[in-house]
């Protein structure tokens, strides 16, 4: 999922210009011709940088830039002028501008200016991100969750913040459950306090109690200092009970007290201590099975299940992750430095086709293992070896691959076209299947006899040049060597121009 640049121009030539130049380097484009247009299509959420031309009829790029940024203040936006005064840029920097450069520009001063822009976009995400959720102000509209089967999830949750009635998220391993929680502390009167997350699994159980509902100072060997526990540290906010039903029977009636009379007793206390806490709870485990076996208390259970929210797993809302991966990209980038810009079409509808048993957890690490690894601009299937390994059969999107003879280079029999097209295992090279085929390459001369290693290595990189229209990055990883290697190649097989004329 490739980001989206949009650019904004009278001119149709510049626009055409800036759009080259920008898909050429794997962007998705969208154009417009004024600021009316222009403020319109940049409150699309898929749009993820602007450029933006001051100098139009109508509405001006100035009062577009105005209008944007009122709109959608993490948009990066990089205003274009053909007059570079002073006064020009300290107006558009002031507006929010991200950077700007004077045309006519050479396309690499583009690419460095969006590059920079998404690059500070990511950054401000992230910050963005992180205090809203030291706040506790995130609500259900910063989740990713347009799939039909979180509608519901929606719904009730936001019916659920609207009280302080006890809320039980039921769902497996990984499916966001504290981050449900969370929007329902946001959008609840409690936005804004505390919001305490335990996770009941992890604690030692000769701990909980104290963990929990705190001590006071030498209520036993080892307290030197009084201890507050978490029901007293979210007071007046929200306590999240992650993994509730691992809790020890004891600690369930201290709980269930605690429930009833908003009061806690800290170990080693004399009074009891009144708390204000809204409780939401969560478990990946069947209560109700527990409840028959004796290890789950049915009165803690009726206390607890009084709003119940079933969370779907990933497998039932694979229409996020396109969304999900991108907002994971952004993530990532923002926190390890990198500038990778999505994943490319055959690794989405690769990772569309994995059932993800580990949830939006496993989808997680696996992004941010093939971010921290991946050296191109794209995540491609290989940057996932795990998922490609559990799909062998996976079948490349056709719609990712060149629909007529029209669109392959002219070198290219067209007799080949179909045995291309039909490349099936996730692990093979389009290239070499191609050539087994066809094979587009010939390997022997005119005489009968096998072709120079040389020979064939040259016809192979001319054939990938033309395939991947110049990409070099793309080439040199299809055919499994460096750059500094293929361009050494380049310059000793003699076509650096043919690489040029490619790329054009």
């Amino acid at each position: 999922m490739s980001k989206t640049v949009l650019i904004v121009d009278d001119d149709p030539a510049q626009r055409r210009l800036l759009q080259g130049a920008v898909e050429r380097q794997g962007f998705a484009t969208r154009t417009a011709e004024d600021g009316a247009q222009a403020i319109a299509q940049a409150m699309d959420p898929a749009v993820d940088v602007v450029l933006l031309d001051l100098i139009m009829p109508g509405v001006s790029g100035m009062e577009a830039l105005g209008a944007i940024r009122a709109k959608r203040e993490d948009l990066p936006v990089v205003v274009l002028t053909a007059s570079g005064g002073i006064d020009t840029v300290v107006k558009a920097m002031q507006a929010g501008a991200t950077d700007f450069f004077v045309k006519p520009a050479s396309p690499e001063r583009v690419m460095v200016s969006i590059r920079n822009a998404l690059k500070v976009g990511e950054l401000s995400g992230e910050v963005k991100r992180l205090k809203k959720k030291a706040a506790g102000t995130f609500t259900f509209s910063d989740m990713v969750a347009g799939a039909p089967a979180m509608r519901q999830v929606i719904r009730l949750g936001q019916r659920a913040a609207s009280s302080n009635i006890p809320v039980l998220i039921l769902g497996e391993s990984g499916v966001g459950k504290e981050v449900i929680a969370r929007a329902i502390h946001g959008e609840s009167e409690r936005s804004g306090r505390p919001i305490v997350a335990v996770n009941c699994g992890a604690i030692p159980e000769n701990l909980v109690e104290s963990i929990l509902f705190g001590h006071e100072k030498g209520a036993f060997t080892g307290a030197h200092d009084r201890h507050l526990g978490k029901f007293q540290e979210a007071d007046g906010g929200t306590l999240f009970l992650d993994e509730v039903g691992e809790l020890p029977l004891d600690i369930q009636v201290k709980l269930l007290r605690a429930l009833q009379e908003s009061e806690v007793d800290p170990v080693g206390s004399k009074r009891p201590i009144k708390v204000d806490v809204r409780i939401i709870a969560a478990t990946n485990k069947d209560l109700t099975k527990l409840v028959a076996e004796g290890r789950f208390r049915e009165d803690l259970y009726y206390r607890l299940n009084v709003f119940p929210i079933d969370a779907p797993p990933l497998r039932e809302r694979m229409d996020d992750v396109p969304a999900l991966l991108k907002y994971f990209v952004t993530r990532i980038n923002a926190e390890e430095g990198k500038r990778v810009l999505g994943a490319s079409p055959q690794a989405m509808s690769m990772l569309q086709s994995f059932d993800w048993p580990g949830n939006v957890r496993q989808l997680e690490n696996a992004v941010f293992r093939a971010v921290v690894l991946c050296d191109g601009d794209f995540l491609q299937p290989e940057d996932f070896p795990h998922v490609q390994a559990a799909l062998p059969q996976f079948v490349i999107d056709e719609g990712s691959l060149p629909s007529s003879p029209a669109n392959f280079p002219q070198s290219v029999p067209a007799s080949i076209l179909p045995q291309v097209q039909s490349v099936a295992p996730a692990n093979s090279d389009i290239l070499a299947a191609a050539i087994e085929a066809g094979s587009g390459i010939a390997i022997f001369d005119p005489a009968g006899h096998l072709r120079t290693l040389e020979q064939i290595e040259r016809d192979l990189i001319e054939y990938a040049i033309d395939l991947y229209a110049g990409h070099m990055t793309e080439v040199a990883r299809r055919l499994g060597i460096g750059r500094s290697t293929l361009y050494r190649k380049l310059k000793e097989y003699d076509l650096e121009e043919h690489m040029a004329r490619a790329a054009g």
